[in-house]
């Protein structure tokens, strides 16, 4: 999140829970959409947000669904979310360090985010992803002993490249903690074998097979890496993002937006919609451009924009 308060939107701007089924079925049923990911800021203080899960899931061939979380609330929703339909976790967790974690994210609860990652396993998520961005200074010295804990409680972890979507100005590219460098400090304590780039796909994360530390009940052990700046993996990128208050965004770093709510408020019909979300989708420029010197932030920061 910015620091300092965060900007609320009125009410009135954000997607009924109504709205958010209508369009989320027209993805489906009409746009071929196959995975659908709630994420957000944080998808779960939304009110309506096991009931719009469990819509998407009782559709006519419903989609993969997955869900993004800071965690905080996890241990009470973790049951609805699997009986909603929920079929893959990631959670955010950049620390084990308690100090640590409340200068990370403003608050001292990590004990809440470790409750959720076990209520999670309880209830049978299999796998519970975790998510962790590596800061210079902060925290990247926990690169080896996070992995090694999240294999041996059955977690799978996913280095993220911090990448240009905070609040303005608090980026820096020689600051960041690169994929390169991730994998020198791994390598210096596991052995590292590479899953073939076959099986990426369209995922984001390149796959390691970690040698020497056991996961629970014999699973492969792996470590995922995201380089979102430096391994950038646009081409092979298929996702669009659906804003809480009814915008379109056809990449994660696009400077521009495509309204949606107003179409769908004014009586447009799902054909409409889908075309014009179709439309959308077709103007996406071929990559972010980080490395760019015409590249510019997006003004909304990722806690606005959705992972």
């Amino acid at each position: 999140m910015p620091p300092g308060n965060a900007n609320w939107l009125p009410r009135e701007n954000l997607l009924t829970a109504d709205e958010f089924r209508r369009l989320i079925n027209i993805a489906v049923q009409g746009l071929g959409v196959l995975d659908v990911r709630f994420t957000g800021g944080e998808p779960l203080m939304n009110k309506d947000a096991i009931h719009i899960i469990a819509a998407t899931g009782a559709m006519d061939h419903p989609p993969n669904m997955a869900l993004t979380t800071n965690g905080l609330t996890l241990a009470r929703h973790a049951a609805d979310l699997k009986a909603a339909g929920i079929t893959r976790l990631n959670v955010s967790l950049d620390t084990l360090d308690p100090a640590r974690f409340a200068r990370i994210t403003g608050s001292n609860r990590l004990d809440d985010v470790l409750n959720g990652l076990s209520a999670a396993k309880a209830v049978g998520f299999e796998p519970v992803k975790i998510d962790t961005v590596l800061l210079r200074g902060i925290n990247d010295d926990e690169a080896v002993s996070l992995t090694r804990w999240a294999i041996t409680h059955g977690y799978q972890l996913r280095f993220i490249e911090q990448m240009p979507l905070g609040p303005k100005d608090f980026w820096h590219r020689d600051e960041m903690v690169t994929a390169d460098e991730i994998l020198a400090m791994l390598g210096k304590q596991f052995d590292l074998t590479p899953e073939p780039a076959s099986q990426r796909g369209a995922a984001p994360a390149e796959t390691w097979i970690v040698a020497g530390v056991d996961p629970p009940g014999g699973a492969t052990a792996t470590v995922g890496v995201i380089g979102s700046v430096t391994r950038p993996f646009c081409e092979a990128c298929n996702r669009t993002r659906l804003t809480a208050d009814g915008h379109i965004r056809n990449c994660l770093f696009a400077e521009t937006e495509t309204d949606i709510r107003t179409p769908l408020r004014a009586g447009a019909d799902d054909s409409t919609i889908a075309q014009i979300w179709a439309d959308a989708m077709w103007s996406k420029l071929p990559g972010h451009k980080i490395d760019d010197d015409t590249f510019v932030q997006p003004s909304r920061t990722m806690s606005a924009i959705g992972g």
